[in-house]
């Protein structure tokens, strides 16, 4: 067992080439062999988003606080609330991130592939993509 205190994990600034807007990313845990999964709390400022990416094992999102959204690419974005938890299947492309005028924080837990990759980064979301009505049943407010 070990134990990761507060002070032996910092808190950096998401990078531009794989976020729109201000996004923070506190890891919460990165395993180590065997195991391969790591986990991070992520919090969103309004407007700010992922680029579109993908998992070769798939990702869980847990929102701890806040308004969200998000997309499968293809589909409208679908918004999701505090409490709220989304599986991401393997392989689909997709982005998060919060609600216009909205802040959301988020827990993003996945695994690495035997490479070691645990995300694959491609182009950001354009504004269009991100205005887009969410689908019926998603209310803003």
């Amino acid at each position: 067992m070990k134990i990761l205190t507060e002070t032996m994990r910092g808190t950096r600034q998401g990078p531009a080439d794989w976020f729109t807007g201000t996004v923070w990313i506190d890891e919460v845990v990165a395993s180590t062999p065997p195991a391969r999964f790591n986990s991070a709390r992520v919090s969103f400022s309004p407007g700010a988003r992922t680029a579109w990416h993908t998992h070769p094992r798939g990702q869980a999102l847990h929102v701890l606080s806040g308004v969200g959204r998000v997309q499968l690419k293809g589909e409208p974005p679908h918004e999701i609330r505090s409490g709220d938890s989304v599986w991401i299947e393997a392989g689909e492309v997709h982005w998060h991130g919060a609600a216009p005028g909205r802040t959301m924080v988020h827990l993003a837990i996945q695994e690495a592939d035997d490479t070691g990759s645990a995300v694959v980064w491609l182009e950001h979301v354009s504004d269009e993509e991100y205005s887009a009505k969410p689908a019926s049943g998603n209310s803003e407010s």
